[in-house]
């Protein structure tokens, strides 16, 4: 059976799941994917599991192009807030924003500080390896995510609450 032909599908398919999420076209992805493969055969032979390895490359792929988009700045945009002329202050809010947040995940109650840990990671891991790591099933990732998430939110509110005129909360 020609390999290309039997996993033309599966690739487009994954190649069009992934690609709003990475902010690329599905086309795009689907040719960095077949670059891989062909880079793949001509090294260490086909993957033994070649429908598991295709969602794994989409999935790599689209990580990339996620993490590319992040740092790459089109030519004649303003420069890049991090940018050493403009001065420290950007850089440090994130850093204080960043330590922020991870004192508040330290401070939520139960499995929270463990799986948003694990959905902050800089890896970007998928649900399934998140339930995976947590040992618990993928369906019930999705509320027990939206809880610590809802927890965290009332965490960090409450600490960072501006006070409207005379002194009241917002």
């Amino acid at each position: 059976m020609d390999l290309v032909g039997a996993l033309r599908p599966l690739v487009t398919a994954e190649a069009m799941a992934e690609a709003p999420g990475a902010a690329m076209d599905a086309g795009d992805l689907e040719q960095a994917v077949w670059v891989r493969l062909f880079e793949r055969l001509g090294g260490s032979g086909p993957p033994s599991d070649t429908a598991r390895w295709v969602r794994a490359a989409v999935r790599a792929e689209a990580r990339r192009a996620r993490r590319t988009a992040a740092r790459e700045h089109p030519l004649g945009s303003p420069e890049p807030p991090s940018d050493p002329a403009g001065g420290p202050e950007p850089a440090v809010l994130r850093a204080e924003r960043r330590r922020t947040v991870r004192a508040a995940v330290a401070r939520t109650p139960g499995a929270c500080p463990r799986l948003l840990a694990a959905m902050l990671s800089p890896k970007d891991p998928t649900y399934r390896e998140i339930a995976g790591e947590l040992g618990i099933s993928q369906g019930s990732l999705g509320p027990m995510r939206s809880r610590c998430l809802g927890c965290l939110r009332r965490m960090l509110t409450a600490e960072v609450a501006a006070p409207a005129p005379r002194g009241m909360e917002r």
